[in-house]
């Protein structure tokens, strides 16, 4: 693959960003009229630069505006370079617009570039060597680690080798932007083009881009397809992250689109008001106190937002802080995206940072809980983010696409991450290891409890499970399942026990007595609600009596009343019509039964309702006929 580097090329207007990179690159950056009119830069200009490291390199060089009224165009190429070429000239040095620049690199997190002073045919050796020292200790102070000065003339050609040389440097031992697989293109650009449609470009944040990919537009949610890439003038099938890139997009009208939206994944980044931020302030700024309604600027969006210190009441100057951003619209970044505060009045760039969480609320200041989350966030990789964000949510669970949305990373690559976590997918949603051992453990303890209460109780059902451990009967069953399978517990029917449990070893005298009672009963059982009475451990026997198939309830619809008989009973009564209708096609009336069986209206419905239920008899019309036994036994 070929390695490319976007670098982009800072400093003050005038100080000859523009001719630099014309001389670098042989591409004029100034396309617009105002621009050639004026001699400076509005908008963030393009060129690339091809050099040879040892293998094919590619670098894409961003002319940023330098003039102090054009710093938000500035910021709007700056958030996607990953290296600067800070420009100076010699005879001036470093001014205001320098030290801005540099502030919204290191704010923005680049830590990587060189340093070209520019005009140095116009000046003395010794005034050279004390601008090269200058400026490479601003650098430094910006966080530029081991920024290279290179003194270069675009009038006589000196140092433009040695410069593009540097640049080659930078990028050899500059690591590939990752790949997440969630393509974001922050769009600076839209046009239409005969035989294309829609045009968009911007440069592709992360993630891979290729012809025929679904995307979405942001905020708002139109959907659309990639028709066809362009990277440079020249046409691909997929464009890498990195890359200045124009899309050609079906689906979508011109009037639909504009500057400041952006092409994503669709559903990776949803519309929002609230952002969680790790923020720090410019170190030459005034204190910034929370409540402040400043400029939020990310990708090539603008909106105005209010800040709100999570940690303290006022950040100083150089202080970083955990901060939220209240925008006044619907805004939609993702997790780790660099972003800048500004100030209208006076028009100054006061902090900047990176997005922690994009899809947050309002949240209580000073909490201690809601503190360590987003520093975990700040300071973690993206697996560590998965664990901390699995284990706030417990046993509850997290479902695939927030837990993708907090790390910026592909839905699909995170299901293998959180396998490799031992993470446990119930339903939508994904329970982190050590809560899915808690919930096992939990509902173990629960049922152990039941049968120290209840030792004749065969179990317990699902729903006074799901109480207990206080979750959704949808995990808890996913738990059970994997118990069961463990052979930890035992299920029967619709009731959960231990599996070590026996209630039958746990008889007491009060089962063997009832038990007797409706034996001896036979056909004309004891009434229930007299056998039981008001005895509470009379009552658990008679639930394990039934439970255990000792005794059956039979129900008359018609009266609306249950007929306890024990299973001898109904045994004998079959038996006893079997030896009396077996041969009597016509069937039986209920009454004939009745008088077959000795008993009256009250237990003879009943039981032949259950002997239905059984397939023992068939009810046709007043009659039944008995079944024979191979049907009944289907």
């Amino acid at each position: 693959m070929t390695e490319t580097l976007l670098i982009g090329v800072i400093g003050h207007v005038d100080h000859g960003k523009t001719s630099l990179v014309r001389a670098l690159t042989g591409t004029d950056t100034d396309r617009l009229a105002e621009e050639k009119a004026r001699g400076v830069s509005i908008v963030p200009g393009f060129a690339v630069l091809r050099v040879a490291n040892g293998t094919v390199g590619t670098i894409d060089l961003v002319d940023l505006p330098g003039h102090e009224r054009f710093v938000r165009a500035m910021i709007s190429g700056a958030t996607g370079m990953r290296a600067v070429l800070l420009v100076v000239d010699a005879r001036e040095g470093i001014k205001p617009q320098t030290v801005e620049h540099l502030d919204i690199a290191r704010l923005i997190g680049v830590r990587r570039g060189v340093v070209a002073l520019t005009k140095c045919d116009l000046v003395g050796v010794d005034m050279l060597a004390a601008c090269a020292e200058e400026v490479g200790a601003v650098a430094a102070r910006a966080g530029i680690e081991d920024a290279r000065v290179v003194p270069t003339s675009t009038l006589t050609g000196s140092g433009i080798g040695e410069l593009s040389a540097a640049l080659a440097e930078l990028l050899a031992a500059a690591p590939q932007a990752a790949d997440d697989g969630l393509p974001y293109l922050p769009i600076d650009r839209v046009f239409p083009r005969p035989g294309f449609g829609v045009v968009v470009t911007g440069t592709l944040r992360r993630g891979r881009l290729s012809v025929g990919d679904r995307v979405e537009i942001v905020p708002g949610g139109r959907a659309a397809t990639v028709r066809s890439l362009q990277i440079h003038g020249e046409t691909v099938r997929s464009a890498e992250p990195g890359r200045r890139t124009a899309v050609a997009l079906r689906g979508v009208e011109l009037a639909e689109m504009s500057r400041g939206l952006a092409l994503s994944a669709p559903g990776m980044v949803p519309a929002g008001r609230w952002i969680d931020v790790a923020l720090s302030a410019v170190a030459g700024a005034k204190p910034l106190v929370g409540g402040t309604t400043c400029r939020l600027l990310f990708g090539t969006s603008e909106v105005a937002a209010r800040l709100r210190l999570l940690d303290r009441d006022v950040l100083e100057p150089g202080d970083t802080a955990l901060a939220q951003l209240h925008a006044d619209a619907d805004i939609a970044v993702p997790a780790r995206e660099p972003f800048i505060l500004r100030l209208d009045s006076p028009a100054a760039t006061i902090a900047g940072g990176r997005v922690l969480d994009p899809c947050s609320r309002r949240r209580k200041r000073h909490d201690p809980r809601t503190l360590s989350e987003l520093a975990g966030i700040a300071e973690g990789r993206p697996r560590e983010i998965l664990a901390a964000r699995l284990a706030r949510n417990a046993a509850a669970g997290t479902p695939l696409i927030d837990l993708a949305r907090i790390v910026a990373v592909a839905p699909d690559r995170v299901r293998r991450a959180l396998a490799d976590l031992g993470a446990r997918e119930i339903g939508d949603r994904f329970i982190g290891g050590d809560a899915f051992e808690a919930l096992r453990v939990g509902l173990l303890a629960a049922l152990d409890s039941h049968h120290r209460a209840h030792p004749i109780d065969p179990g317990l059902p699902l729903d006074r499970l799901a109480h207990a451990v206080r979750q959704d009967e949808g995990t808890v069953t996913a738990a059970l399942k994997d118990l069961v399978a463990t052979r930890d517990v035992a299920q029967a029917g619709a009731l959960y026990r231990r599996a070590a449990f026996d209630p039958a070893r746990n008889e007491t005298e009060q089962v063997r007595a009832l038990e007797a009672l409706f034996r001896k009963g036979g056909l004309t059982p004891p009434d229930e609600a007299e056998a039981v009475g008001r005895d509470l451990r009379r009552g658990q026997a008679l639930t394990y009596l039934l439970s255990s198939g000792a005794l059956v309830r039979t129900i008359d619809r018609v009266q609306k009343r249950s007929i306890l008989f024990h299973r001898d009973a109904i045994a004998r009564g079959k038996a006893v019509l079997a030896e009396r209708f077996a041969r009597d096609e016509a069937g039986f009336l209920a009454k004939e039964a009745g008088a077959a069986l000795g008993i009256s209206r009250k237990f003879s419905i009943p039981l032949l309702e259950h002997l239905d239920a059984i397939r023992f008899t068939r009810r046709l019309g007043d009659r039944r006929v008995l079944v024979p036994a191979q049907e009944e036994a289907r």
